[in-house]
């Protein structure tokens, strides 16, 4: 178990053994929270600073909009708390997550009775995927688990129940000899990994399924977006079948944990030659010089820690 030092709970700054919910908290029974995972990059310069801070906050607190969990902080102070958390722990880089929950009054399904309890917890954390598969590819599969339609559970929010599914995707493709499971949409369609959003590189485009597919609206998609309009790469929303994963010329998974990960096979079918792509090394390129303060374009994604 990683000690991850102290940790922001309810307001307070706990040690990591003293930050502990009710067993009946609503959130362990019904799955009722809504969390977000950050990263925070050692600059070039030497400093350290959260990466698109603000945007995730924001999706956190329209995660529980949704949900009908009323925060009971402001934005900038759940940021600054964010911000307190990395400087408490000394933290240089690494991963935050903040996860907004419901807590225990009473038990039932309707969650409205009970409190909402927040925290921040902060620590080191390299690449998701392995540094190896960051160079040269992983393997996926696609998962007998497709992602729920739009009108059962909201894709939008990045819900602690909804990761039930991804659960199911990463297991099974763990237990088959993948590192990553691609999942379907409810049509059978291309949806996204089991905590990663999919780009398919095709005659020298990006490919990506539209949200109507289930897909999270990433943040880390989003950084993928405006590098390729910067390297004048077009970038296409498009519901996509299933075949073009094996007619792809790369494919890359993007996300705050899993950074740009190319995709080497999928089924055991070879992705263009089998090892990271050209477009997808330009991107991640970018991408690494962005989160490192090398991109003056960009320097208002980055939170500076002082």
């Amino acid at each position: 178990m990683i000690n991850t030092g102290k940790i922001w709970f309810n307001g307070e700054l706990k040690e990591h053994d003293e930050a502990k919910v009710h067993v009946l908290s609503h959130v362990l029974h019904y799955g009722s929270g809504c969390f977000e995972g950050i990263r925070l990059y050692k600059l070039r310069n030497g400093k350290s600073a959260v990466f698109r801070l603000k945007e995730h906050v924001d999706r956190l607190f329209d995660s529980c909009k949704i949900y009908r969990m009323e925060v009971p902080y402001s934005k900038d102070e759940f940021m600054k708390a964010i911000v307190d958390t990395i400087k408490v722990n000394d933290l240089k880089s690494g991963y935050i997550r903040p996860l907004i929950f419901r807590g225990y009054n009473q038990l039932g399904v309707n969650p409205l009775c009970n409190p909402v309890e927040s925290m921040i917890a902060a620590w080191e954390w390299g690449a998701y995927l392995g540094e190896e598969g960051l160079k040269n590819g992983i393997k996926v599969c696609v998962s007998s688990w497709r992602r729920p339609a739009p009108n059962t559970l909201p894709a939008l929010a990045k819900a602690s129940g909804n990761y039930l599914s991804s659960q199911l995707i990463k297991m099974e493709a763990l237990e088959m000899g993948f590192e990553e499971g691609i999942a379907l949409d409810y049509l059978g369609n291309i949806s996204e990994g089991s905590g990663e959003n999919i780009f398919l590189v095709k005659n020298g485009e990006l490919l990506t399924p539209p949200m109507a597919s289930s897909s999270l609206a990433g943040i880390t998609r989003d950084v993928v977006v405006n590098i390729a309009k910067d390297l004048g790469i077009t970038v296409k929303y498009e519901t996509l079948p299933r075949e073009f994963l094996y007619l792809a010329d790369e494919i890359f998974l993007t996300g705050t944990a899993a950074e740009i990960t190319p995709v080497s096979s999928v089924d055991n079918i070879k992705v263009g030659e089998g090892t990271r792509g050209e477009i997808t090394k330009k991107i991640q390129d970018e991408f690494f010089k962005i989160a490192e303060g090398m991109n003056e374009k960009y320097k208002n994604w980055l939170t500076i820690i002082e």
